[in-house]
Formats: structure tokens, sequence, C-alpha cells
């Protein structure tokens, strides 16, 4: 097989992930683009070690431990990326990445339902004063 194939492969599985990253608002949406990314990587390494291989005498297949060591840092980035995810979910509700940082930097939310809620709460402290 020539090496283009994977190669254009490759890169159209880190597009997509590169994509998923930068549109998606699900944080859990957003592991799994980023795993994308990181499979890609795995296929150019293995793709080119088995490239460079055939033109070397000496073969090392450093690629494919490359690949291995990727695969181990992406096993472990998914389980604590999930862990945060979940323990932010629950504390606030939600794994929308846009309403997080807005907590996160200080924004109040703004609209008829921060009204609302803010007299709802109002009501809750004088009847419990």
């Amino acid at each position: 097989m020539h090496l283009a194939y994977p190669a254009v492969l490759s890169a159209l599985l880190f597009c997509t992930g590169l994509y998923g990253v930068l549109a998606r608002r699900n944080a859990i949406l957003v592991l799994m683009s980023v795993e994308l990314m990181l499979n890609a990587v795995n296929l150019n390494l293995v793709a080119f070690d088995v490239w460079l291989s055939r033109a070397a005498e000496e073969t090392l297949h450093s690629g494919q431990a490359l690949t291995l060591f990727t695969i181990t840092i992406a096993a472990a980035e998914i389980g604590i990326g999930l862990a945060i995810v979940l323990a932010v979910h629950r504390n606030r509700g939600t794994s929308d990445i846009d309403k997080l940082r807005d907590t996160a930097e200080g924004h109040e939310p703004d609209g008829p339902d921060h009204d609302a809620l803010t007299a709802g709460q109002a009501e809750k402290a004088e009847v419990t004063a």
C-alpha cells in the first residue's frame, strides 16, 4: 500500500477531530474529538514507521512504540477527563462548555429566567429569616 492512503485518511480524521473540538459544546463530545485526533496521530506514526522500515535495513519500530505510549496516555486522559466532567455535571447540572466558562469567569446569566430565579431566592430568604 502506498503511503499516501493512510496519510490522507489520517489528515481527514485529524480535521474531523479538530472540527469537533472547535464546534462542539458538550464536554464529552470534545473528549471524543480529542481521542479522534490522537488516533489520527497513531495512524500516521504506524504508517511512517512501516514506510521507513522498508527503506532502512535495521528496523527499530519506534513509531509503533510511540503509538503504544500514545494509546496509554489517551486512556489515562479519557479516564481523568470523564471523571472531571462527571464531577462538574454533578455540581453544576450541565456539561455545556459555554455555560461552564461563563460561571468560571464570574458572569451572571442574563435573561428573564435569571430575574425570576433571583426573586424566588429573595422570597425564600425572607421566609427563612
